[in-house]
């Protein structure tokens, strides 16, 4: 048993982190949100998806220059020490061990089965929902503690296959909204009179949500090649094509059905977009996607949690470091580590569902 983890992460792992941990199934959906914030004033709710990108992009810029001089164990924890010292450092080893990466998990373990019971028209509040939730929760385990190189595959592989129908709306809405002038009429138009500078900052609350996750991206930076490097390369490209990609994906919205449409229709008002712009088949096919997107972004989650206590035992700290700190031979994962993170994920989950 050691106690230190392989190099075996390269950037565009570390790339499909950021933007696959970011891009669940909230981008799907939040246009209804950030339209009912505006009164339907598109060029506001494009305005608010600018500001809050680029505040996440300077968030992301900031821990890139830190990336650039520390690299320990997981890199949140590592800036932490660095700007506050190992006192805070310990205790926000501790928030993310216990807290962030867990409950995070676990409620996209849920989203995931709720979606899929959706697709199969299942009840989403009954027992066959928590029970997926259960499975993708131990399937994510697995694949991330049996096999972390696959997992790092499993991770690129969805986050190509989640932006392939956010890239096609993107053009193919646009293009089909400049010919039928849709496009031009939700730009023009506003469906309720709002303060625009109340609707904006209300918006932006909205898509900082929607920008969530990307720091889970610094979890790995023991175990990603030339770190120092590649960590800042991944967490500017990652986020500024995050950005880009939500932009123009509600943009390819706007020219497939009303502003007004889709704030009544939420979630409908989205399968409604597909559906114009690419068949009853799209419209079943975007939860397919869904799904698709929710996974990667657990199992994204599930990688940072599986780490979560190792990166306190790491630096001899925490309860039994000796034991959560070793490294299996076979796998090079903390096997312990990943364990407590499992059983943390669920009962995070259980609580969750007695809620």
């Amino acid at each position: 048993m050691g106690s230190e983890l392989n190099k075996r992460y390269g950037l565009f792992t570390a790339i499909a982190m950021v933007v696959g941990i970011v891009i669940g199934s909230g981008v799907f959906f939040k246009a209804e949100k950030i339209l009912t914030a505006t009164g339907g004033n598109l060029p506001l709710g494009i305005l608010a998806w600018i500001i809050g990108g680029f505040i996440m992009i300077s968030c992301a810029y900031t821990f890139s220059l830190m990336a650039t001089k520390y690299e320990r164990v997981n890199g949140i924890v590592d800036y932490a020490e660095a700007a506050m010292g190992k006192k805070y450092g310990y205790y926000v080893g501790w928030f993310m061990a216990l807290i962030y990466y867990p409950t995070l998990t676990s409620v996209l373990a849920w989203v995931s089965a709720r979606y899929t019971a959706v697709l199969f028209g299942w009840d989403i509040t009954g027992g066959e929902c928590m029970t997926i939730s259960g499975f993708f929760l131990v399937a994510s385990y697995a694949l991330n503690a049996l096999s972390p190189v696959l997992a790092g595959k499993f991770q690129v592989t969805t986050t190509v296959v989640k932006l392939i129908p956010l890239l096609l709306m993107a053009v193919v809405g646009t293009v089909f909204g400049l010919d039928n002038g849709m496009i031009v009429q939700n730009f023009t138009t506003s469906v309720t009179k709002v303060d625009p500078l109340i609707a904006v900052f209300t918006a932006v609350v909205a898509t900082s949500f929607a920008y969530e996750g990307w720091i889970i991206a610094t979890s790995i930076n023991a175990e990603l090649k030339d770190s120092k490097r590649n960590l800042p390369l991944a967490l500017m490209a990652g986020t500024f094509t995050v950005m880009v990609v939500y932009i123009l994906y509600y943009v390819g919205l706007a020219g497939a059905v009303t502003n007004q449409t889709l704030m009544e229709g939420g979630q409908e008002g989205a399968k409604l977009a597909f559906e114009t712009v690419f068949s009853s088949l799209g419209g079943t096919l975007i939860f397919v996607f869904v799904i698709i997107s929710c996974l990667g972004t657990l199992n994204g989650l599930m990688l940072g949690c599986t780490r979560g206590i190792y990166s306190i035992s790491a630096r001899n700290q925490g309860p039994n470091p000796l034991m959560f700190k070793q490294i299996d031979n076979a796998t090079n994962m903390p096997t312990n580590s990943a364990v407590l993170g499992l059983l943390l994920s669920a009962l995070w989950l259980v609580y969750f569902y007695g809620a």
